[in-house]
Protein backbone atom coordinates (compact mmCIF):
# COMPACT_ATOMS: atom_id res chain seq x y z
CA UNK A 1 0.00 0.00 0.00
CA UNK A 2 1.27 3.43 -0.82
CA UNK A 3 2.15 5.89 2.03
CA UNK A 4 1.26 8.72 1.42
CA UNK A 5 2.60 10.43 4.48
CA UNK A 6 5.88 10.25 2.71
CA UNK A 7 5.16 12.25 -0.41
CA UNK A 8 5.71 15.76 -0.07
CA UNK A 9 2.58 18.08 -1.03
CA UNK A 10 2.44 21.01 -4.10
CA UNK A 11 -0.54 23.23 -3.11
CA UNK A 12 -1.79 24.49 -6.26
CA UNK A 13 -3.56 27.64 -7.13
CA UNK A 14 -6.74 27.87 -9.12
CA UNK A 15 -9.05 30.80 -9.10
CA UNK A 16 -11.85 30.80 -11.32
CA UNK A 17 -13.27 28.12 -14.12
CA UNK A 18 -15.24 28.54 -17.14
CA UNK A 19 -17.37 27.00 -20.02
CA UNK A 20 -16.05 29.15 -22.51
CA UNK A 21 -12.86 30.93 -23.45
CA UNK A 22 -11.34 33.80 -21.31
CA UNK A 23 -9.09 36.30 -21.90
CA UNK A 24 -7.96 36.07 -17.82
CA UNK A 25 -5.10 33.73 -17.50
CA UNK A 26 -6.18 32.28 -14.22
CA UNK A 27 -9.69 31.50 -15.75
CA UNK A 28 -9.45 28.01 -16.71
CA UNK A 29 -11.70 25.84 -18.84
CA UNK A 30 -13.70 23.59 -16.72
CA UNK A 31 -12.56 20.36 -19.17
CA UNK A 32 -9.26 21.39 -18.66
CA UNK A 33 -9.68 21.45 -15.07
CA UNK A 34 -11.69 17.98 -15.04
CA UNK A 35 -7.98 16.48 -16.88
CA UNK A 36 -6.55 17.71 -14.31
CA UNK A 37 -8.26 16.44 -11.69
CA UNK A 38 -8.23 12.91 -13.38
CA UNK A 39 -4.42 13.38 -13.31
CA UNK A 40 -4.64 13.91 -9.67
CA UNK A 41 -6.70 11.50 -8.16
CA UNK A 42 -4.86 8.30 -10.63
CA UNK A 43 -1.28 10.10 -9.29
CA UNK A 44 -2.95 8.85 -5.96
CA UNK A 45 -4.11 5.37 -6.76
CA UNK A 46 -0.16 4.85 -8.14
CA UNK A 47 2.45 2.97 -6.74
CA UNK A 48 4.83 6.01 -6.51
CA UNK A 49 3.61 9.26 -5.77
CA UNK A 50 6.86 11.63 -4.54
CA UNK A 51 4.63 14.76 -4.59
CA UNK A 52 1.09 14.84 -3.86
CA UNK A 53 -0.96 17.89 -6.06
CA UNK A 54 -3.32 19.54 -3.67
CA UNK A 55 -5.51 21.41 -4.10
CA UNK A 56 -6.83 25.28 -3.66
CA UNK A 57 -9.06 27.96 -4.90
CA UNK A 58 -8.60 32.03 -3.96
CA UNK A 59 -11.23 34.67 -4.01
CA UNK A 60 -14.40 32.53 -4.06
CA UNK A 61 -15.84 33.44 -7.43
CA UNK A 62 -19.20 31.70 -7.81
CA UNK A 63 -17.40 29.05 -10.53
CA UNK A 64 -16.01 27.41 -7.41
CA UNK A 65 -19.80 26.42 -6.52
CA UNK A 66 -20.93 26.20 -10.27
CA UNK A 67 -18.46 23.69 -11.51
CA UNK A 68 -15.58 22.71 -9.05
CA UNK A 69 -17.85 21.23 -6.35
CA UNK A 70 -19.76 19.13 -8.43
CA UNK A 71 -16.11 18.24 -10.26
CA UNK A 72 -14.40 17.49 -7.34
CA UNK A 73 -16.84 14.99 -6.36
CA UNK A 74 -16.77 13.18 -9.45
CA UNK A 75 -13.72 12.51 -8.86
CA UNK A 76 -13.49 12.25 -5.06
CA UNK A 77 -10.73 14.97 -4.31
CA UNK A 78 -10.89 17.87 -1.20
CA UNK A 79 -9.88 20.91 -1.69
CA UNK A 80 -9.52 24.62 0.04
CA UNK A 81 -11.30 27.60 -0.59
CA UNK A 82 -10.05 30.25 0.22
CA UNK A 83 -12.73 33.54 0.38
CA UNK A 84 -13.02 37.03 0.34
CA UNK A 85 -15.31 37.55 2.92
CA UNK A 86 -16.62 41.25 1.48
CA UNK A 87 -17.03 39.87 -1.46
CA UNK A 88 -19.75 37.26 -0.54
CA UNK A 89 -23.24 38.60 -1.43
CA UNK A 90 -21.98 42.11 -2.45
CA UNK A 91 -20.19 41.27 -5.76
CA UNK A 92 -21.41 39.82 -8.88
CA UNK A 93 -20.58 36.91 -9.98
CA UNK A 94 -18.97 35.84 -6.27
CA UNK A 95 -20.08 33.43 -3.95
CA UNK A 96 -23.41 33.97 -1.66
CA UNK A 97 -23.15 32.53 1.80
CA UNK A 98 -25.59 29.17 0.79
CA UNK A 99 -23.11 28.51 -1.93
CA UNK A 100 -20.09 29.14 0.90
CA UNK A 101 -21.71 26.86 3.03
CA UNK A 102 -22.04 23.83 0.38
CA UNK A 103 -18.55 23.91 0.15
CA UNK A 104 -18.35 23.64 3.88
CA UNK A 105 -20.75 20.86 4.06
CA UNK A 106 -19.16 19.08 1.06
CA UNK A 107 -16.24 18.55 3.64
CA UNK A 108 -13.72 20.96 1.72
CA UNK A 109 -11.54 23.01 3.78
CA UNK A 110 -12.60 26.91 3.83
CA UNK A 111 -9.73 29.31 4.78
CA UNK A 112 -9.85 33.42 4.56
CA UNK A 113 -8.52 35.34 1.95
CA UNK A 114 -9.05 38.70 3.73
CA UNK A 115 -12.26 41.00 3.95
CA UNK A 116 -11.17 43.20 0.30
CA UNK A 117 -8.77 41.50 -1.24
CA UNK A 118 -6.56 44.92 -0.07
CA UNK A 119 -2.68 43.62 0.03
CA UNK A 120 -1.81 43.24 3.82
CA UNK A 121 1.42 45.21 3.40
CA UNK A 122 -0.20 48.42 2.85
CA UNK A 123 -2.82 47.95 5.69
CA UNK A 124 -2.40 49.90 8.72
CA UNK A 125 -3.47 48.59 12.09
CA UNK A 126 -7.35 49.05 11.69
CA UNK A 127 -6.96 48.00 8.34
CA UNK A 128 -5.83 44.51 9.09
CA UNK A 129 -7.75 44.14 12.10
CA UNK A 130 -10.48 44.31 9.29
CA UNK A 131 -8.49 41.79 6.76
CA UNK A 132 -7.79 39.39 9.56
CA UNK A 133 -9.86 39.50 12.70
CA UNK A 134 -13.38 40.88 11.14
CA UNK A 135 -13.28 38.46 8.21
CA UNK A 136 -12.18 35.51 10.33
CA UNK A 137 -15.05 36.10 13.05
CA UNK A 138 -17.61 36.36 10.42
CA UNK A 139 -16.75 33.35 8.25
CA UNK A 140 -17.00 31.52 11.58
CA UNK A 141 -19.74 33.21 12.21
CA UNK A 142 -21.55 32.55 8.96
CA UNK A 143 -20.17 28.88 8.54
CA UNK A 144 -19.91 27.41 11.40
CA UNK A 145 -16.84 26.46 11.28
CA UNK A 146 -13.62 27.34 13.03
CA UNK A 147 -11.05 28.99 10.32
CA UNK A 148 -7.00 29.18 11.22
CA UNK A 149 -5.79 29.44 7.45
CA UNK A 150 -5.37 32.38 5.32
CA UNK A 151 -3.93 32.96 1.98
CA UNK A 152 -2.23 36.10 1.13
CA UNK A 153 -4.17 38.53 -1.02
CA UNK A 154 -1.30 39.15 -3.96
CA UNK A 155 1.11 36.82 -2.20
CA UNK A 156 2.45 39.66 0.02
CA UNK A 157 3.17 39.47 3.64
CA UNK A 158 5.94 40.62 5.97
CA UNK A 159 6.80 40.44 9.40
CA UNK A 160 4.43 43.04 10.51
CA UNK A 161 2.05 41.17 8.73
CA UNK A 162 2.82 37.81 10.00
CA UNK A 163 3.03 39.05 13.75
CA UNK A 164 -1.02 40.39 12.81
CA UNK A 165 -1.67 37.30 11.39
CA UNK A 166 -0.45 35.51 15.01
CA UNK A 167 -2.44 37.64 16.74
CA UNK A 168 -5.70 36.59 15.03
CA UNK A 169 -5.51 33.29 15.45
CA UNK A 170 -4.20 31.83 11.66
CA UNK A 171 -1.56 28.96 12.39
CA UNK A 172 -1.63 28.53 8.40
CA UNK A 173 -0.45 30.61 5.84
CA UNK A 174 -0.78 30.36 2.09
CA UNK A 175 1.37 32.08 -0.10
CA UNK A 176 2.34 32.36 -3.87
CA UNK A 177 5.42 30.84 -3.66
CA UNK A 178 6.19 27.37 -5.96
CA UNK A 179 7.55 25.42 -3.08
CA UNK A 180 6.76 21.98 -1.75
CA UNK A 181 5.27 21.35 1.96
CA UNK A 182 5.05 18.48 4.72
CA UNK A 183 1.64 17.10 5.11
CA UNK A 184 0.30 19.02 8.17
CA UNK A 185 2.57 21.73 8.34
CA UNK A 186 1.82 24.77 9.90
CA UNK A 187 3.03 28.50 9.45
CA UNK A 188 3.83 29.61 5.62
CA UNK A 189 3.35 26.83 3.03
CA UNK A 190 3.68 27.68 -0.53
CA UNK A 191 1.69 27.59 -3.92
CA UNK A 192 1.46 27.46 -7.28
CA UNK A 193 -0.65 29.59 -9.39
CA UNK A 194 -2.47 27.70 -12.14
CA UNK A 195 -2.40 29.51 -15.20
CA UNK A 196 -5.36 28.59 -18.10
CA UNK A 197 -2.96 27.27 -20.68
CA UNK A 198 -1.74 24.35 -17.94
CA UNK A 199 -2.10 21.19 -19.52
CA UNK A 200 -2.32 17.87 -17.83
CA UNK A 201 0.68 16.43 -19.57
CA UNK A 202 2.60 19.62 -17.81
CA UNK A 203 1.23 18.88 -14.66
CA UNK A 204 2.41 15.28 -14.57
CA UNK A 205 5.96 16.70 -15.39
CA UNK A 206 5.63 19.43 -12.39
CA UNK A 207 4.92 16.54 -10.33
CA UNK A 208 7.64 14.28 -11.45
CA UNK A 209 10.48 13.05 -9.30
CA UNK A 210 13.01 14.96 -10.58
CA UNK A 211 11.94 17.94 -9.57
CA UNK A 212 12.90 19.94 -12.64
CA UNK A 213 9.52 21.77 -13.79
CA UNK A 214 8.95 23.03 -10.02
CA UNK A 215 12.95 24.10 -10.16
CA UNK A 216 12.37 26.10 -12.89
CA UNK A 217 9.63 27.57 -11.26
CA UNK A 218 11.11 28.64 -8.17
CA UNK A 219 13.77 30.79 -10.23
CA UNK A 220 10.85 32.41 -12.05
CA UNK A 221 9.59 33.24 -8.72
CA UNK A 222 12.56 34.65 -7.34
CA UNK A 223 12.56 36.38 -10.61
CA UNK A 224 9.66 37.94 -10.01
CA UNK A 225 10.00 38.59 -6.46
CA UNK A 226 13.02 40.90 -7.57
CA UNK A 227 10.94 42.75 -9.81
CA UNK A 228 8.18 43.18 -7.41
CA UNK A 229 11.11 45.12 -5.45
CA UNK A 230 12.41 46.49 -7.98
CA UNK A 231 9.34 48.41 -9.41
CA UNK A 232 7.02 48.33 -6.62
CA UNK A 233 3.65 47.09 -5.61
CA UNK A 234 1.87 49.45 -7.70
CA UNK A 235 3.52 50.01 -10.67
CA UNK A 236 4.00 45.50 -10.54
CA UNK A 237 0.49 45.56 -10.25
CA UNK A 238 -0.60 47.67 -13.25
CA UNK A 239 2.51 45.29 -15.48
CA UNK A 240 0.34 41.87 -14.07
CA UNK A 241 -3.02 43.43 -15.14
CA UNK A 242 -1.57 44.05 -19.01
CA UNK A 243 0.30 40.38 -19.00
CA UNK A 244 -2.54 38.59 -17.73
CA UNK A 245 -5.87 40.84 -19.11
CA UNK A 246 -7.12 40.50 -15.61
CA UNK A 247 -9.85 42.67 -13.78
CA UNK A 248 -8.20 45.40 -11.90
CA UNK A 249 -9.11 43.71 -8.63
CA UNK A 250 -8.22 40.26 -9.46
Amino acid sequence: MQNHHAARQLYLLYHELHTDTRAYAYGMDTSRFAEHLALIAAMRNASSEPVQAQITFDDGHRSNHDYALPLLREHNLQAWFFLTAGWIEQRADYLDWRQAAALHAAGHGIGAHGWSHALLTHCNAAGLQKELRDTRALLEDRLGTTITALSFPGGRYNARVLDACAEAGYTRLFTSRPQTSVPGQDGLIGRLNIRRDATAEWLRGLLAEDGTVLRGLERQDQVKTALKRLLGDRAYASLWRVVNRAEADA
